[in-house]
């Protein structure tokens, strides 16, 4: 087998191994994502935005409000990844712990390890912005939950309902054959979605599903003959070093293995690009982000730790480009539209502002972190980034969005298919 994975086409020639040397290739990982942002954030800085204009001044601050925020959260500084586990904490409740406890799996720690793979992966996949208006409904925990933990605990109930599963008598598991039989009608009921009580993307959310069963069934290399999406461990197991496995390979995997889930945007000689845009100040006019596969790596990380593998190299990922992280830029000023009328418009994740905004946000996480980091007496090693987005930046977003507005929202206005934002 091979130890550099392969990227999958998308479309008639959806499952051809793509060479080295495609187009494409270079635009798939962590590294692409902050040169090309890195490209977009010098345009900004130079003056040269109609959108935005950087202001450094405010990044002494943000740090400043982030390292509260951090110690308000994890006075003893053990802050956990930033990552899916934590929502399905929610209100103080480890539903996940409840349920491997209920199911038994503690006494087989690889097979826990899978299950939380089966978990997580269509849980991330499902994580995009829920709206304004949705709740669910914890009956266990007696919590009416919105926005990511809401989608969060959902997700987990319909997993442990057996219904991303093949075999009835095995309901923790996700596989290829339930995964593609996935439907709104079936989505709908598990996240209580009523006319009343309405989920953005819903359509989007299943066909995601949909095709994530169907590229799962085609890769068996990644995810077994019987297509599971715990396979995935035993991959990553066979291309670990020592029991050692590097976080950007595991982004790789990722995004050549789950490449061809993502709807058709823009494409490179057969190959979609996934969570990728245009930009005019990017190399080749492209500027990558993965946001959602990189949420599913630092996601990924504890199930691979449980099963005993040590990742490394955290911090070749990047902070996600998403309103939590975004919308603290220009919540706190670092970031400010030219435009006064910036956030009582409308904007589709496609736009040029947008695409910038995002791509503003992985360069100034970086710079954020750094300054967080001396601010606490840290270094890379004590307080990796995966570390930073959970108790910092990303609360830290969350925190100003709920100071300046009524519900949290995030301060621009975004439309979204459910498999972005």
């Amino acid at each position: 087998m091979s130890h550099t994975p392969h990227a999958l086409a998308h479309g008639p020639g959806w499952h051809t191994p793509v060479p080295p040397q495609h187009p494409a290739a270079p635009l798939l990982g962590a590294e692409a994502v902050r040169t090309h942002c890195a490209e977009v954030m010098a345009w900004v800085e130079a003056g040269h935005s109609a959108h935005f204009s950087w202001h450094p001044e405010r990044l002494a601050d943000t740090a400043a409000y982030v390292v509260d925020t951090i110690r308000r959260h994890y006075p003893s500084l053990a802050v956990p990844y930033h990552s899916r586990w934590r929502h399905f904490e929610a209100g103080g409740v480890d539903r996940w712990a409840r349920l491997a406890g209920e199911a038994g799996l503690d006494a087989d720690v690889r097979e826990r390890a899978r299950v939380r793979i089966d978990l997580v992966i269509p849980s991330v996949l499902l994580d995009a912005g829920a709206g304004p208006d949705w709740r669910y409904v914890d009956a266990v925990a007696g919590q009416t939950l919105a926005r990511s933990e809401g989608l969060a605990v959902a997700s987990l109930d319909l997993f442990a309902s057996g219904a991303f599963s093949a075999h009835p008598a095995q309901p923790l598991r996700s596989e290829a054959a339930a995964l593609a039989r996935m439907t709104p009608q079936r989505l709908a009921a598990g996240f209580q979605v009523r006319e009343d009580n309405p989920l953005v993307g819903l359509e989007g959310r299943a066909a995601l599903l949909r095709r994530l069963g169907e590229v799962v069934q085609a890769t068996p290399a990644v995810f077994g003959p019987a297509g599971r999406l715990g396979h995935l461990l035993d991959f990553l197991e066979a291309h670990a070093t020592d029991g050692r496995i590097e976080a950007g390979l595991v982004l790789a995997t990722l995004l050549r293995a789950l490449g061809p889930v993502w709807p058709g945007r823009i494409g490179l000689d057969g190959v979609s690009l996934g969570d990728c845009w245009r930009h005019p100040a990017a190399s080749g006019g492209l500027v990558p982000f993965h946001k959602l596969t990189q949420w599913l790596t630092y996601s990924l990380l504890e199930p691979l730790e449980d099963a005993g593998l040590v990742v490394t190299g955290l911090d070749a990922l990047t902070g996600l480009p998403e309103y939590r992280n975004g919308g603290l830029l220009l919540d706190l000023g670092l970031l400010q539209p030219r435009d006064p009328g910036f956030f009582e418009a409308t904007w589709t994740v496609d736009s040029e502002a947008v695409v910038e905004w995002r791509a503003v946000t992985v360069i100034a996480l970086d710079r954020l972190v750094a300054e967080v980091r001396r601010r606490l007496g840290l270094t890379e090693v004590q307080f990796p980034l995966a570390r930073v987005l959970e108790g910092g930046t990303w609360a830290a977003g969350r925190r100003a969005a709920a100071e300046r507005r009524p519900g949290g929202g995030p301060p621009l206005r975004l439309v979204s298919d459910g498999t972005v934002f």
